[in-house]
């Protein structure tokens, strides 16, 4: 290899950092808008006179548009540039944030929200597409684990910065916080490959069709509604009928029928179920059972989310020497342990979990970067911008599907014993990422049988 060559393959990896970096920066900013919100939502309810029925349309309003956005900015990215993508989706961000910031109304602030999400979901989404598609796979597995770990970052530094900007400023001032993708657009601009347009078209039809199954199972999950099971399951065969009939569905059928890629997104759902359901009780326990007030709450979680983060450029490493399987094996084994302390610890002392938030943390960004990067290295490059979207889709169903699960159980178990039901949930979730341990032996088994 001659001088030159090794000067641009130096100058590839300086501006695969440069975008890395600065992605992962927005990772922990669009991350953190959505969990340092809940935390002001008991302020929003008495400033807007609001009822909590109302309000929560406020969050679950978020992560279904939120879940839609990206994996409609994942399929677009088949034929659209990514720095196009990107720019759209941070511009309707920075707007609905100038827009939040000035809502006095509850409708203007759904609007807002709604807007938000809607622009945010560019970033995860064309995160992995991009890493997939323009840095090596000798490279690959950091990328992941920087995005990923600033992902865990956003989660545990949203309730500490939320709690300090609700108490001081007020929640408007929330607003302010995403307000400085603005600063980002030009940078991206400059930074992101130049892609050509490709010939293509989007299925609306699909789009619209999967927006509302992802709906109408979320509100079925919910309210328990059978009139809405019914024109959910409805929804779901409409659906299927499309993209076994449209030349390129929204979603690829093929995809779903790829056995060992529906096993990956098997465990990655079942990676955010025990997350999100861990982020929704720790504040409950630390709160009901030990009486912390909401900052301590946060200041409880945050070393997880720093470990997680500091843990990420190894894991990176780890993924790029030895491949995605150990980083897989590590981070189940990290939530089995993670998942077995809350329920024998958890109620017992406030620094048990402070200490098995750390175990939970690293396990699912270790899960969450190296399963990311398993989806590029098993999929045809042609469908990867869908695999990946689909399976950001489900992660964040996954998400809403662990806090409402948790939710739900703990209503079945009123007038049992507080510490109790909670110990229930969590063995109940000991069962889950039992059941993804499995899952992962047969996509082990699977890729076995295929090499041979």
């Amino acid at each position: 290899m001659g001088s030159s060559d090794l000067v641009a393959e130096s100058s590839v990896e300086f501006l695969d950092n440069k975008v890395v970096l600065f992605w992962s920066f927005t990772v922990w900013l669009v991350v953190m808008n959505t969990t340092m919100f809940n935390v002001a939502l008991p302020n929003v309810l008495l400033d807007l006179s609001l009822t909590s029925a109302t309000a929560a349309w406020i969050v679950s309003g978020y992560s279904i548009v939120f879940a839609i956005a990206t994996l409609t900015y994942s399929r677009l990215s088949d034929f659209i540039p990514i720095s196009r993508l990107l720019l759209v989706g941070l511009s309707i961000l920075g707007i609905a944030s100038v827009i939040g910031f000035f809502a006095n109304q509850f409708y203007l602030l759904l609007i807002a929200r709604i807007l938000q999400a809607a622009g945010a979901g560019a970033v995860p989404g064309l995160a992995m597409v991009l890493a997939s598609r323009y840095i090596p796979l000798s490279r690959r597995g950091r990328a992941m684990a920087y995005i990923a770990s600033a992902a865990s970052l956003g989660f545990g530094l949203g309730p500490v910065i939320g709690g300090v900007i609700t108490q001081y400023l007020g929640w408007n001032y929330l607003f302010v916080v995403t307000g400085l993708v603005f600063i980002l657009l030009p940078i991206f601009f400059k930074l992101l490959p130049k892609e050509l347009v490709k010939i293509g078209q989007f299925d609306l039809i699909g789009a619209l069709l999967t927006g509302l199954c992802v709906t109408g199972l979320l509100l079925v999950l919910s309210t328990f509604s059978y009139v809405l099971l019914a024109g959910t399951i409805v929804l779901v065969g409409l659906w299927w009928r499309h993209i076994h009939r449209k030349d390129l569905p929204f979603i690829q059928p093929k995809l779903l029928k790829n056995k060992q890629y529906t096993k990956l997104l098997y465990i990655g759902f079942i990676a955010f179920v025990l997350h999100f359901s861990a982020l929704f009780l720790m504040p409950l326990i630390l709160t009901t059972v030990f009486e912390k007030e909401p900052a301590a709450v946060g200041l409880i979680i945050f070393p997880g989310a720093i470990l997680s983060a500091v843990a990420a450029q190894f894991i990176g490493r780890f993924i790029d020497r030895f491949g995605n399987v150990p980083v897989i094996m590590f981070g189940q084994s990290s939530l089995v342990v993670a998942t077995v302390l809350f329920a024998l610890t958890a109620t017992k002392a406030p620094v048990f979990i402070l200490f098995t938030y750390m175990f939970m943390s690293v396990g699912f960004s270790a899960m969450t970067s190296s399963v990311s990067n398993e989806y590029s290295r098993i999929l045809p490059k042609e469908e990867i911008g869908s695999g990946i979207g689909l399976a950001q889709l489900l992660q964040f169903f996954g998400g809403a599907f662990g806090v409402t699960m948790t939710g739900i159980l703990l209503t079945w178990q009123q007038g049992v014993l507080e510490q109790l039901s909670y110990q229930n949930i969590f063995i109940v979730l000991i069962g889950l990422i039992i059941s993804s341990v499995c899952v992962f032996g047969l996509y082990i088994k699977g890729a076995h049988v295929r090499r041979n």
